[in-house]
């Protein structure tokens, strides 16, 4: 998986906050420091060609909508990481061990979801 620039980070983080449809003009005021309108409709559209936008024209402009959740991404990278190591049982350890109480039991319960959605024959693959 290719990973995002931090301009393309920044403008990912706009779109999936916005929860909807965004323009680049959306996006655009929505960004922290001022950046030229064509610079951010560069990033989008390159971002459309990646893969991580999809867009649909309306009137003159296009409205922006991600391919995948941050969630999803963030799982992606997740699993990205976990294939760099040799050994993932111990590297999960690890990474469970940072974790509060919360965080824990929200896992948990993520396992025991899946097993349940496995045993009865379900499909987890397509999560948002």
């Amino acid at each position: 998986m290719e990973r995002l620039t931090d301009l393309e980070s920044e403008v990912m983080d706009r779109v999936w906050s916005a929860r909807g449809g965004v323009t680049v003009r959306d996006v655009r005021d929505l960004l922290e420091r001022p950046l030229a309108y064509t610079t951010v409709m560069t990033v989008m559209d390159r971002l459309f060609r990646k893969g991580w936008l999809r867009r649909e024209r309306v009137g003159r402009s296009y409205r922006y909508q991600p391919t995948l959740s941050r969630s999803a991404y963030t799982a992606r990278l997740m699993s990205e990481v976990l294939s760099k190591t040799e050994d993932r049982g111990l590297a999960l350890l690890h990474f469970v061990e940072t974790m509060d109480a919360a965080e824990y039991e929200t896992l948990r319960s993520a396992v025991q979801w899946h097993d349940s959605q496995r045993a009865r024959g379900g499909d987890t693959s397509s999560l948002a």
